[in-house]
């Protein structure tokens, strides 16, 4: 990939991406998150809202005219015809809301956090893949601690995303989030030491991937 370094942040539910993502804004890295994205597409008066509508009708909206995710959530689940049919609206305006933002982006390189890169097959976006990683057991845990998910809910949610296996085999580079915080941040840092190093010496030309 031609251009500025793009770092492809990624991981299982549960495994700290949020956390990872905050440290490296700290740093002063822009981080361009699809999640935050996926709502800024569908806002008030975007066409992604509106092709929502008109795709699952407005029952899909709330009183306050915002898109009501949890009757998206309960359209779709089990249905993967509406699954896709959702997928084919939002993900290209996600993709070109993502693109916009990091041409507009400034510093010596980007992370674009992006939940379902491996499962996307989105590796042509980045130039390296940076996998935040934990052990099942663990995400399982936070998982439903987080969310208050059953043991249940919570292995059919991580079972419906890419393996650990198949992330790791993916990865250029793995952040472990096993220990605490102040752990996490310190690997996070050289991390950025070595990403700021590759973006200096990088040429227009050169492929890093």
């Amino acid at each position: 990939m031609e251009g500025r370094l793009r770092i492809g942040l990624t991981g299982g539910i549960a495994s700290g991406k949020s956390t990872v993502a905050q440290r490296f804004r700290e740093l002063g890295v822009p981080v361009i998150d699809a999640d935050e994205a996926a709502r800024a597409v569908v806002e008030p008066g975007k066409p992604g809202l509106t092709e929502v509508i008109q795709r699952f009708g407005t029952a899909v909206v709330s009183e306050n005219g915002e898109l009501d995710r949890g009757a998206v959530r309960t359209l779709i689940f089990g249905d993967p015809e509406s699954r896709r049919a959702l997928e084919s609206i939002l993900h290209p305006l996600i993709r070109d809301h993502m693109e916009q933002s990091a041409e507009a982006a400034a510093g010596p390189y980007i992370v674009m956090a992006i939940p379902l890169l491996v499962e996307r097959g989105s590796r042509a976006r980045v130039d390296r893949i940076l996998v935040v990683d934990v052990d099942e057991t663990i995400q399982l845990q936070r998982l439903m601690a987080r969310d208050g998910s059953s043991m249940e809910q919570a292995r059919a949610i991580v079972a419906s995303q890419a393996s650990r296996s198949i992330r790791l085999a993916a990865a250029d580079d793995v952040l472990t989030n096993a220990g605490s915080v102040t752990e996490l941040r310190q690997e996070i840092d050289k991390l950025h030491a070595g990403y700021l190093k590759l973006a200096e010496g990088r040429r227009p030309e050169r492929d890093l991937t």
